[in-house]
């Protein structure tokens, strides 16, 4: 990377930013012969990699009905997807992996997640990982929500994971794997910074991971996600997960005593993160995260997570439930549209935290009036308190992100 200047800054810059890639690699438990790719979030980072295999219309990626729609979509654009269906409880077993790898034609790559955004379900990756191996099948890891949690499958051929689920700003993403697949072809992004020489009939592409980081780069978020990772090193695996496994288990506990919650996923046995998807009565996700957030101030997602297929089968939506609401969204009406709410507990998380939300959830559970009325946006199906406070008011709510409305 080049700032494009000379000067102690911007050399100072330069610096940051390659020590930043250095870590990056460490935290991921790479070897020499690997790159860092810096991109902006762990979606461009799949795509990027979907485009640069070289993968043809007719080659099989085997994907997950897990899956974080970064993982899904991407492939459906340069191969044919085949998937790993899930049980009703939301996780499948190596012998599915096996399965899905052994099935003629045999797939180019196994692309799978490393846990599951929606119900924190921890793979076995190292399973997985061995079984595709095995068979010559090479597997890219979507880390993103993996990464803050566990330590990064080294075994793994790619791994992609994002700032943002790290404590890190918004912006910065990184793609890791062998330099050998980014030496040969045309880069993702073209323009400066990915070039060694340019004529108006010519261009020599500059050697990997440069060649992959056209444009002016987001050094900010890089130093910042590698000053994250360097947090999480000086803690240690090992406080980190002996933390998150009593988190998990207090908040998993807390909510199975609140009549009326309907827990979404795994058994209690399975592995799993320190998130909790979960209905309650027949209470819209959209207001229960409304009022969890007007009411008592803690904040909660809610809708389908950006994993449509997973949320259908964790909540046993038929085929006709689903073509009903598909019908209803591409009319532009949201308002019915099925979902789930998710909590999510961290580093950062206290006891007493969870015991807040539990107590909140108590509250709305009891099926009392609630102390304002909620008004819904058929736009997006949110609801809001029509109480007239400015952060609440029409004008300051706009239709919103994609992600905002998945």
């Amino acid at each position: 990377m080049s700032t494009g200047g000379a000067g102690y800054k911007s050399q100072q810059a330069t610096a940051a930013y390659e020590r930043a890639r250095e870590t990056f690699l460490r935290f991921a438990n790479r070897s020499d012969d690997d790159i860092a790719i810096i991109c902006r979030n762990t979606t461009e980072a799949i795509n990027l990699l979907a485009y640069r295999l070289d993968l043809q219309p007719t080659d099989v990626v085997l994907t997950s009905v897990v899956e974080h729609h970064a993982n899904l979509l991407p492939w459906g654009r340069v191969a044919i997807r085949r998937y790993i269906e899930c049980g009703r409880g939301g996780t499948f077993g190596l012998d599915a992996v096996i399965a899905g790898l052994e099935q003629a034609p045999r797939p180019k790559l196994l692309a799978v997640t490393g846990a599951s955004n929606v119900t924190g379900w921890l793979l076995s990756l190292q399973e997985i990982i061995a079984a595709a191996h095995e068979r010559g099948v090479q597997v890219a890891v979507d880390a993103a929500q993996l990464a803050p949690h566990r330590p990064m499958p080294g075994e793994a051929d790619f791994i992609s994971f994002s700032g943002h689920k790290m404590y890190a700003p918004f912006g910065a993403g990184v793609l890791i794997g062998p330099r050998s697949a980014f030496e040969k072809g045309d880069p993702f992004l073209a323009g400066g910074g990915a070039v060694d020489l340019v004529d108006l009939d010519e261009v020599a592409w500059t050697e990997p991971p440069e060649r992959e980081e056209a444009g002016s780069p987001n050094v900010v978020g890089a130093v910042a996600l590698g000053a994250a990772i360097d947090e999480f090193l000086r803690l240690g695996w090992e406080a980190i997960i002996a933390r998150e496994v009593g988190l998990a288990g207090r908040l998993r506990s807390a909510l199975e005593g609140i009549e009326g919650v309907g827990l979404l996923g795994p058994d209690p046995d399975t592995p799993m993160l320190p998130v909790v998807c979960f209905t309650l009565n027949d209470l819209p996700p959209g207001l229960i995260a409304a009022r969890l957030s007007a009411e008592f101030a803690i904040g909660v997602r809610h809708g389908c997570f950006c994993a449509h297929p997973y949320l259908t089968r964790l909540l046993g939506l038929s085929g006709d439930d689903v073509e009903r609401f598909r019908r209803e969204v591409l009319s532009g009406d949201r308002s019915n549209i099925p979902g789930a709410v998710r909590a999510s507990a961290c580093l950062s998380t206290r006891p007493e935290n969870i015991d807040r939300l539990a107590d909140a959830l108590a509250v709305i559970a009891d099926d009392k009036p609630a102390p304002v009325e909620y008004l819904q946006d058929a736009n997006t199906g949110d609801y809001y308190p029509a109480a007239g406070a400015l952060a609440w008011s029409d004008s300051t709510r706009g239709l919103g992100a994609g992600c905002s409305r998945g």
